[in-house]
């Protein structure tokens, strides 16, 4: 069976024993000549090849221009052919073929210098600028030129076939690329689990309880109290370990907000995202449907609730629990889908009651500003006033000799100014000169706006008591004096 050599021949392989020199010339200086020789050939049609494209290319942005000129004196006309020389003399367009050349022409240089050559083409055979015949002649030269176009561009792709052709017959330093190549790429390392992140497969430390015959004993004993000095230390740093929440990153805020079902996003974005599938992400997440509900977002806290269970069922299914619960959910599993977006209702349902329970706990246990005596023989009374001071005002009685009435007037303007500017439910309350009624009030407000109240109330004259001051019962009875 002959044998195929055929992918030997693009080889170009020298041989010292293939060169024949002169006595009188060096053989080592003929085969670097030899070998320049083959290097300036190689460049010489480089740079033939990349003439002959830049020619190819140029001819084909002006034939359709040239085409569309001869169109045009063909309709219109010797005139048209003359405001378009015209035109290219004053106001050429400045594109032109892509050269590093400064002295490169534009398309519209080229084509004014092939209508000036048919145009005096046109002159040579007789015919003259009034001639009627010369707007046939002017189209007849356009289209000769278009034909000549079409023969020299077609030498042109002949021409470079045959370079390129020649180009490639013998392999070169240019052709060779890198085939295969194995790289050792360490893997990334696994993301850190969210700040504040609760393991539940900690660890647990081990207590020994040692049982005596007299544990009263063994309390009172020196050496007993380490022991629970010690124990008191840890589980005080158990308590700590879960004061701080985890907290929602940058990766997990734009994945709690991928829209419910929306299962291939969430599987792009946790494989795109690996620090969203990490320890603590889940109970993060839960934490933000918390605060979220809390605040009125409802949607968001949705949101968060299914990207929450989404990972927590990815986490119980194993080490591939995320493919295996992204294939069933994106296909429509029937039997798994049901479950988990039942799930996820209920996990919602209790969250918004868990919402509700804190609100009212929250109010429950809110501070309050309550008016209370200082002692059971004290009496709290209002001196609500009927209206604006009259207009005749008189002071009878002992003590009264040197006050002044305009003092008396603007004290009462401004009880009733003060008392005016109170809510309707605080006048109401006032009015019935009763405590408890006016403590229901007071109860209601915020801490800053009663404590405003009891100052305005003291310092208008309308609250009466021994001595003033204000006592916050759920605080621990402190007294806060005006």
């Amino acid at each position: 069976m002959p044998l195929n050599y055929s992918k030997w021949d693009k080889l170009e392989l020298s041989d010292d024993s293939d060169i024949e020199s002169h006595p009188n010339v060096d053989k080592k200086s003929l085969i670097r000549w030899k070998q320049r020789d083959i290097h300036e050939k190689r460049e010489m049609r480089k740079h033939r090849i990349a003439q002959l494209k830049a020619d190819i290319a140029c001819n084909e942005v002006l034939k359709p221009r040239l085409q569309r000129i001869a169109q045009e004196v063909e309709a219109q006309g010797a005139p048209q052919f003359s405001s378009l020389v015209e035109r290219f003399k004053t106001n050429p367009s400045p594109e032109a073929p892509p050269t590093n050349s400064p002295e490169q022409k534009s398309y519209d240089e080229m084509l004014l210098s092939l209508m000036l050559q048919v145009w005096e083409d046109t002159k040579k055979k007789g015919v003259e600028k009034d001639d009627p015949k010369l707007s046939d002649a002017l189209v007849a030269g356009l289209k000769a030129h278009l034909a000549k176009m079409d023969e020299h561009q077609g030498k042109l792709k002949k021409d470079l076939a045959e370079e390129e052709e020649e180009q490639t017959k013998k392999i070169t330093m240019e052709d060779l690329h890198e085939g295969f190549e194995s790289h050792y790429v360490p893997p990334q390392p696994a993301p850190p689990p969210i700040k504040g992140a609760i393991h539940p497969d900690k660890p647990k430390e081990k207590v020994t309880e040692i049982e005596v015959l007299n544990p009263k004993g063994v309390q009172s004993a020196p050496f007993g109290a380490p022991s629970t000095s010690s124990a008191a230390s840890s589980s005080k740093s158990a308590a700590d370990d879960y004061d701080e929440l985890p907290e929602l990153t940058p990766s997990l805020t734009e994945f709690s907000h991928i829209p419910i079902r929306g299962y291939e996003q969430s599987w792009e974005f946790i494989k795109a995202h690996r620090d969203v599938y990490v320890p603590g992400a889940s109970d993060a997440l839960l934490v933000a449907a918390f605060r979220a509900q809390s605040d009125g977002k409802v949607k968001w806290a949705q949101q968060c609730v299914h990207q929450s269970l989404l990972l927590q069922y990815c986490e119980k299914l194993g080490k591939d629990g995320p493919s295996m619960f992204f294939r069933k959910m994106i296909s429509g599993d029937p039997r798994a889908t049901p479950i988990f977006e039942k799930d996820v209702a209920d996990t919602y349902a209790h969250l918004v009651e868990r919402v509700r329970i804190s609100k009212a706990e929250e109010s429950a246990a809110g501070e309050q500003i309550q008016l209370m005596p200082e002692n059971p023989g004290q009496s709290i009374s209002f001196n609500v006033p009927d209206g604006p001071p009259p207009e005749h005002l008189e002071l009878e009685g002992p003590g009264f000799e040197n006050v002044d009435i305009a003092d008396v007037r603007k004290a009462l303007q401004m009880r009733w100014d003060v008392f005016q500017g109170f809510d309707k439910p605080l006048q109401e309350a006032l009015k019935t000169q009763d405590l408890d009624e006016v403590n229901k009030v007071l109860g209601a407000l915020s801490v800053p706006r009663a404590e405003e109240v009891v100052r305005l109330l003291d310092l208008a004259g309308i609250l009466s008591f021994s001595e003033g001051g204000v006592r916050d019962e759920t605080g621990g009875g402190d007294e806060a004096d005006d």
